[in-house]
């Protein structure tokens, strides 16, 4: 197990922060309004504290004293324990509002280290010195008082450090989840946008053609708005949606297409081979291959007795859809929109990319496909 993993875990289980006073910090902000629940951690270690150095540094003499006088003695260290602890806890927490580490490590380190020193050394030897007279002792120790007090300062040292390394801890998950939402929300205000040019490029487009029809063909046109129509049902409802059922997407291809063959009759054919594959079982994001569709025809020369093909194969995972290459000369030059718009959208919902390929004689842009 990492270090990070063993921090992580002791934090949780001891200092688990009070989120009804906890506002959003930056990594490095100190000034945060938070509350540590840390209650378990000193119930265990102030009495923790008050039993061990005094035996460790010699003051009390279990063999000597009776049964009261060892439970009245350590319950006095205990109260020692107790005013070191939650008066440096009380400093270090006034420290936090005072200076930040990042914009005043030094002021911190000092203050930290100044509060830690003069507050525990005169309370130590203060109330030891007390005891001294309590317990009835001739002669007070002063080696054993400056031995039991640099302990002291040593625990409080590495006590001080382990709140602060927690403080930090939390700060920093607290800024990752932010930083992690607002990704999330960048994402989703990009990916909005890319779906909101799809419309006006669509309309564009599909106006221009029945313009087109209304002057040359009324007839066709009639027809023409009806499946339009039928079109932009598709496109509204799965707006908001990231992804549809492959499915859903061929037939509003195939529907898409009549629009095509109302305006270029058998000038454009659409091939799709399934290869047995369930298409209830894939997802794709939605007026994908309306696009590709599109691309194929706005880039490509066909007539009727040279008509353009267009396959879409479905296989492995993915949609390949192909057409011959036949160039088109346009009067401006294309800025391929539509395919970057794809691709980005496919970025954004699947995190993979679009494959454009030129095989000779043949384009074909492969498609991923997600499990249902």
């Amino acid at each position: 197990m990492c270090l990070p993993q063993i921090m992580r875990i002791f934090t949780d289980c001891f200092f688990c922060a009070d989120r009804r006073n906890l506002r959003e910090p930056n990594m490095y902000d100190e000034n945060i309004d938070t509350e540590l629940n840390d209650r378990t951690i000193r119930i265990i270690m102030i009495p923790f504290f008050g039993v061990v150095i005094p035996n460790v540094t010699g003051m009390i003499d279990n063999s000597v004293y009776t049964p009261w006088q060892l439970f009245f003695s350590y319950l006095y260290f205990m109260f020692i324990s107790f005013a070191l602890w939650h008066g440096n806890r009380y400093l270090l927490f006034r420290l936090r509002n005072r200076f930040s580490w990042l914009s005043q490590p030094m002021y911190k380190v000092l203050g930290l280290i100044v509060s830690n020193i003069f507050y525990t050394i005169p309370i130590c030897v203060g109330l030891m010195t007390m005891w001294y007279q309590f317990a009835n002792h001739a002669v007070t120790d002063w080696n054993v008082i400056f031995k039991a007090t640099a302990l002291c300062v040593v625990c409080v040292v590495f006590i001080t450090h382990t709140y602060e390394t927690v403080f930090l801890i939390k700060s920093w998950e607290t800024d990752k989840t932010k930083s992690e939402k607002m990704e999330k929300a960048k994402a989703l205000a990009e990916l909005e946008a890319l779906k909101n040019q799809i419309d006006p490029h669509f309309m564009f487009n599909s106006l221009n053609t029945l313009s087109y029809l209304i002057e040359k063909e009324p007839a066709k046109a009639k027809l023409f708005n009806d499946n339009l129509a039928e079109v932009f049902r598709y496109i509204l409802y799965n707006k908001e949606r990231n992804l549809v059922l492959l499915s859903e997407e061929l037939a509003f291809a195939e529907k898409y297409f009549s629009l095509i063959k109302i305006r270029f009759g058998g000038g454009a054919v659409l091939r799709i081979l399934p290869n047995n594959v369930e298409s209830d079982d894939y997802l794709i994001p939605p007026i994908s291959l309306q696009v590709l569709l599109e691309n194929a025809i706005k880039h490509t020369t066909f007539s009727e007795r040279h008509p353009l093909t267009i396959t879409m194969d479905i296989r492995d995972d993915r949609i390949i859809v192909s057409n011959d290459i036949r160039k088109k000369i346009l009067k401006k030059q294309s800025s391929h929109i539509g395919l970057k718009n794809l691709n980005e959208r496919y970025k954004l919902i699947t995190e993979k990319e679009i494959v454009l390929e030129n095989a000779g004689k043949t384009f074909q842009i492969t498609l991923p496909l997600l499990k249902a």
